[in-house]
């Protein structure tokens, strides 16, 4: 079977059962349905092994996004990937990447979720490293290892989950909120959350992840890997609010959403600075979430599942054309040669800035009113709405860099709007990103929110959104001299521009002085007073041994003569003393 059969099967037979799990969802919600199903694998004497499955409407709601996600963007691979001739491993391995996070989904076991969650991470390594390059394999490595932190403290989890009798958290997460067996359950499972999802001090892999090719990237930042943190912490969600755990989940969400929009400020590199707004929204979803909104996170993660997909796909169609091109400085005037695609992409990014009624905005909007109405200290307060600015701020640079002006790149070519397939890809996800927010917002609230603020505090949003937007175009645009070339301004720059030096922290902080003091130690003991006393001495001792021993049997004729020589001269010399 050649891959684009393979392509396109998997795009209809996923794209059908999005739509079917979706209008199962809604029929949930409005039923306030839940089906909780258990298969018994294996029964031995008491002991017995099951599996078990919580359809629900969020799982349900959940499932059908990141199969109408997946589907598309393995539409959207069947062009850009199509230089590839093992294009066949690379469906599969999404295929098993999705299937991963539907167990992930569905799971009210910690076990089956440690099944999903693993597949989750051991599947994106085979991803990230996908290009098989160096820059690859560091990026693969860093993402790995910073995931089997959460990996381990999942473990954990299970193992303290033994105090209950069973692993199937959902059963004992109400009453069992202010035990304190509970409560370390929750920490732990807090960390893994963390882990998966970038924040504060586990940040840096995610911008690493961008050596994957751009469906991946298009996939993974949406709806899936970065996602299945939240979603956790939304099941979990009973031991967050009024708690410690979630006063110092909003502190770190607060800070990683504050450094992900400064990083993307002085970021270059096209899907990093995508990559750097995820990890931004993320910082929302779980700042809002550990304030005990978890409704208000799950639509914030469903809204940007639509628009951050097509922001990474309308980017692969960019860097496609570019012949492989991602600094934004070589790009300029694609609005001139890519109109579709210069559509989508600012269409997307609109609806990141929270554009009145495309997706973003529903949800977007509706958290920052509501953190206007909460009892919130005035750190987390400014946290939210710098970073809004931010948002904007960068996305107008970006927007500014790419589409507008002259064109930057090679003067010879091949800058054009006619790959069909990608664009179809695109065109779904442009059609949800428009009607997706407003759609959601009639499905999951029984009835609209009707916010009552006073007038500067409504208008605050649009305020903070217009600043950061006047920002971005002040910094593309005049040019600072005095600025740019001061040493305090570089020095800014190094420091936000690394997020606060997180990669390096990551890596060579971690692993430069311990293989530092590991080589120190291999040279001293090792080489040094181990080979005196142990092996290489013992060594040396026994062949200068073996050879005087071997000497002595190859010449003991010699050696008898020799003696007998020598004591016929000492008795000679005793008779004549």
């Amino acid at each position: 079977m050649n891959y684009l059969s393979i392509c396109l099967l998997s795009f209809i037979f996923l794209i059908c059962i999005s739509f079917s799990f979706f209008f199962m969802g809604i029929n949930f919600l409005m039923n306030d349905y839940t089906i909780f199903i258990e298969w018994e694998v294996v029964s031995l004497n008491s002991t017995s092994i099951v599996m078990t499955f919580l359809f629900d409407w969020m799982s349900l709601m959940f499932m059908s996004f990141v199969l109408l996600i997946s589907s598309l963007v393995i539409y959207y691979s069947k062009e850009y990937m199509s230089a590839d001739i093992f294009i066949n491993r690379f469906i599969l391995l999404v295929l098993l990447f999705v299937l991963s996070m539907m167990l992930l989904i569905i799971s009210p076991n910690l076990i089956s979720i440690l099944l999903g969650w693993d597949g989750l991470g051991l599947v994106s390594y085979c991803l990230v490293i996908y290009f098989q390059n160096e820059k690859s394999y560091n990026a693969g490595m860093l993402t790995a290892l910073s995931n089997r932190i959460g990996d381990v403290a999942l473990l954990l989890s299970i193992a303290w989950m033994l105090n209950y009798g069973s692993w199937s958290y959902i059963f004992y997460l109400d009453f069992m909120k202010n035990d304190n067996y509970m409560m370390i359950i929750g920490g732990l499972v807090l960390l893994a959350a963390m882990t998966k999802s970038a924040q504060i001090p586990f940040s840096s892999w995610l911008p690493a992840a961008m050596a994957a090719p751009t469906p991946v990237s298009a996939l993974v930042h949406s709806s899936t890997l970065v996602t299945a943190g939240v979603y956790l912490l939304i099941r979990f969600n009973i031991l967050l609010s009024s708690s410690l755990l979630g006063n110092f989940l909003l502190l770190i969400s607060g800070l990683t959403m504050f450094m992900a929009g400064l990083g993307a400020n002085f970021e270059f590199d096209l899907k990093k600075i995508i990559a750097l707004s995820t990890l931004s929204q993320l910082g929302l979803m779980m700042s809002i979430l550990s304030m005990g909104f978890y409704k208000l996170a799950f639509f914030h993660l469903l809204t940007h599942a639509l628009f951050k997909a097509l922001l990474f796909m309308c980017a692969g169609a960019i860097i496609h054309n570019m012949n492989n091109f991602q600094d934004i400085r070589y790009m300029g005037g694609l609005t001139y040669y890519m109109p579709f695609t210069s559509s989508c992409f600012n269409i997307a990014n609109l609806a990141l800035c929270g554009m009145p009624f495309l997706a973003g905005f529903y949800s977007k909007d509706l958290i920052l009113e509501i953190v206007l109405l909460s009892n919130m200290n005035l750190f987390s307060f400014f946290l939210y709405f710098f970073s809004t600015g931010l948002t904007v701020c960068y996305s107008l640079r970006l927007v500014y860099y790419a589409m507008t002006g002259e064109f930057n790149g090679s003067a010879l070519n091949m800058l054009n709007d006619e790959g069909w397939i990608m664009l179809k890809g695109m065109m779904g996800l442009l059609i949800m990103t428009i009607i997706g927010g407003s759609m959601l917002s009639w499905l999951l609230f029984p009835t609209p929110f009707m916010i009552c603020l006073p007038f500067f505090m409504k208008f605050l949003t649009l305020f903070v959104c217009i600043t950061g937007g006047l920002m971005g175009y002040l910094i593309s645009n005049v040019k600072l001299y005095f600025l740019n070339k001061s040493f305090i301004h570089y020095n800014l720059s190094m420091f936000l521009g690394s997020m606060w030096f997180m990669p390096y922290i990551s890596t060579y902080g971690i692993t430069y002085y311990s293989l530092f003091v590991g080589g120190n130690i291999y040279k001293s003991m090792d080489l040094g007073w181990s080979e005196f006393f142990g092996s290489q001495n013992l060594y040396n001792n026994l062949v200068k041994y073996s050879k005087l021993l071997s000497f002595i049997q190859i010449n003991n004729l010699k050696i008898y003569l020799m003696f007998f020589v020598f004591w016929i001269i000492l008795l000679i010399f005793m008779i004549y003393l």
